[in-house]
């Protein structure tokens, strides 16, 4: 009865009696559904996550191919709780059958930490008597516990605690006054928070106490700014208009844009996923990719001194990109003409919760798109491009990170990530020396090396579900100089290195031949060059990890649950190689890893919030297309041989006058 009940209401607040698209992500009234079985089969339980489990590809590879009359996938819940005494269970819904068809107790794991387990640490700190006791040590009296705030993070791993107990490490700050940053403050002591038992079990105090500091406020927000002479009032305002609207389409999740067409989801933990992403090329709908995501991030630390050995955030794994979605606002966070897509999660008492425009999807100039000019005649051709933007962003902590899948009417994927916020921040006392672990940003204010390392996950289907790998390096010809081959010595090709299993596969960038990855079809070629279709990965911003080393369900690069996790292999990406080292890759259907980002060497210039750094990757098509496939994109401006021999003016494709109408001499 309950069922039933609920069943009507998804009808009802859906809007439709269509079923969703089976990528799409579970709506409020399905999370609703999946609470209620499990509450009437397993009573009370804390809910950690309940997010769509995503068809068997090979089901749904079969429904794409014929929606019509092929079997349609099931809508199906993938369930992370928490029962009674701190027992993880994770299990799959079946909410079209409205059974419960696994549910397991997996022993030794602990799932990631959400923001209602972040939130609770701040208020029960501020009343903890060992903490106060902290706070008096270094100079924050009993009566200003009000101003003591905690970034609660997961403990990562500490031999002490092991990983049977929830655990979370209160990263400790003073905010003096209400509009204040607090990472000016940070305190020096560091308490260890079980989550279970809702008890401060330890504090981690440094040999060499710093007391808390007396510097002046060093503040970004606007009345800050205006006591400090104001801002500057040189810029003018850039109006982006498209008064005959958008070029893109969306239809629920699905969104079709200059021959590409993208279903668009998104889950508590890796946050936007796209599924399913074609190109229609001159008729022709050609699959590209099954399924893109940002799979895991990590932020390890480069401080070795106790306990900072544990800042080594996996924002993904631990946390959940979609988890902490921002709700984004018109004209800021994306300008022009915008599509928002909401988001459901469910909260630990089982509710089902939205943030309201999760994910931003509009369109941006793109620069030229190809130019030409004939120095003979000044004949010339300039195609300007569009590219449409689909991005969330979230805030972990201190930090902020702009994620911005752009797609390119060339067929080319980009991925851009922009860095932002405040760094994360320690004591240091006056002329401390920071051993070159951090740099001093502010009078006591120590902000540590670190990297930002990001993994992108391919689930290729280049013109089909097989594909191949090829590792490609500039490298010079053979023979020396002077030799029949290479007399002069300026030879280069690429070389290719195919990858046929997954230890072959493990490979790190090399700079030095602009490496770069292509993912083929070599069971088809292009007609001209004679070589497999294929997407090819340039990626440069590629730093090796620094700290020291000691399928279908694959989805998670670092594991499924990764708070507090240890061992060797570590789960996840090594465990899944070393259980197959040797399975055949090659010309099969494949799933790449690829790591990337940045390392960051704090200075005064990323404080007191840091300018947004960006990073990106391209997939770009190679041998795929016969010829320019933009080539029917109108020009900005064009003027054949015979327009100038005649004297004629620019024209566009369609006899127009060139130009957009807008532009003008400043």
């Amino acid at each position: 009865m309950v069922l039933e009940r609920l069943t009507q209401l998804s009808l009802q607040v859906d809007g439709s009696s269509s079923p969703p698209h089976p990528f799409d992500p579970l709506s409020i009234s399905e999370i609703d559904i999946a609470v209620a079985i499990i509450r009437a089969e397993h009573g009370s339980v804390r809910f950690n996550a309940v997010t769509l489990w995503e068809p068997r590809k090979a089901e749904m590879m079969t429904w794409l191919a014929d929606p019509e009359n092929a079997p349609r996938p099931h809508r199906i819940a993938d369930v992370v709780a928490i029962a009674p005494g701190g027992k993880v269970h994770d299990g799959v819904i079946d909410l079209t059958a409205g059974k419960i068809v696994q549910w397991v107790h997996t022993v030794g794991v602990q799932p990631l930490i959400t923001m209602e387990d972040l939130q609770a640490v701040e208020t029960l700190a501020r009343k903890d008597p060992k903490i106060i006791e902290q706070c008096r040590i270094i100079g924050i009296p009993e009566e200003d516990m009000h101003k003591v705030y905690c970034d609660p993070w997961t403990i990562g791993y500490d031999e002490r605690f092991g990983s049977g107990v929830r655990l979370q490490q209160a990263l400790m700050y003073y905010r003096p006054n209400i509009d204040d940053s607090q990472y000016t403050y940070p305190l020096d002591f560091c308490p260890i928070f079980n989550a279970e038992t809702k008890e401060f079990i330890h504090i981690d105090v440094p040999p060499v106490r710093r007391p808390v500091s007396k510097a002046p406020p060093s503040n970004y927000h606007v009345s800050a700014i205006e006591k400090e002479g104001g801002y500057r009032d040189t810029i003018k305002p850039i109006h982006i208009t498209q008064p005959e609207g958008v070029s893109f389409k969306v239809d629920g999740h699905t969104i079709d844009w200059q021959n590409w067409n993208i279903h668009v989801g998104f889950n508590y933990r890796e946050g936007i996923v796209l599924n399913n992403i074609t190109f229609n090329d001159k008729g022709t709908i050609r699959p590209v990719f099954y399924r893109l995501s940002l799979a895991e991030m990590v932020v390890p630390y480069g401080n070795p001194e106790h306990p900072h050995q544990r800042k080594h955030a996996f924002d993904l794994g631990e946390y959940g990109g979609g988890y902490m979605t921002n709700s984004l606002s018109l004209g800021c966070d994306c300008k022009g003409v915008i599509h928002y897509i909401d988001a459901a999660f469910v909260n630990a008492a089982g509710a089902s919760t939205v943030i309201k425009n999760a994910i931003c999807i509009h369109e941006e100039d793109a620069g030229i798109l190809f130019k030409h000019t004939d120095f003979r005649d000044n004949s010339v051709i300039v195609t300007r491009g569009l590219k449409l933007i689909i991005s969330h962003i979230f805030t972990a902590a201190n930090y902020e990170y702009c994620v911005y899948w752009i797609f390119h009417q060339d067929g080319t994927v980009q991925l851009d990530i922009k860095l932002t916020g405040i760094l994360n921040t320690f004591a240091m006392n006056p002329d401390e020396d920071t051993h070159g672990w951090g740099t001093q940003v502010y009078p006591g204010v120590n902000a540590h090396n670190h990297q930002h390392l990001f993994c992108l996950r391919v689930d290729a289907n280049v013109d089909g579900p097989n594909n191949t790998v090829f590792q490609v390096d500039a490298t010079s010809g053979p023979g020396e100089i002077g030799s029949a081959e290479n007399k002069y010595g300026n030879a280069f090709y690429a070389r290719k290195t195919k990858y046929t299993t997954p230890v072959e596969a493990m490979a790190d960038y090399e700079g030095s031949t602009s490496r770069t990855w292509e993912i083929a079809n070599t069971n088809k070629l292009n007609p001209y060059s004679k070589k497999p279709v294929s997407y090819k990965l340039v990626s440069r911003e590629v730093p090796g990890l620094l700290p020291k080393e000691d399928s279908d369900d694959q989805i998670h690069p670092a594991g499924r649950h990764v708070p507090q996790t240890s061992g060797s292999p570590s789960a996840g990406l090594p465990a899944w190689i070393s259980t197959s080292p040797t399975t055949n890759i090659e010309n099969t259907d494949i799933v790449l890893w690829h790591t990337f980002g940045i390392t960051h060497f704090p200075a005064p210039e990323d404080y007191p919030i840091m300018p947004a750094e960006p990073m990106t990757l391209l997939l770009r098509p190679r041998n795929f297309f016969d010829r320019n496939p933009v080539l029917d994109v109108p020009p900005s401006y064009a003027r054949m041989p015979s327009q100038v021999a005649k004297g004629v003016g620019e024209l566009c494709s369609k006899g127009e006058k060139c130009g957009d109408g807008a532009s003008r001499l400043a």
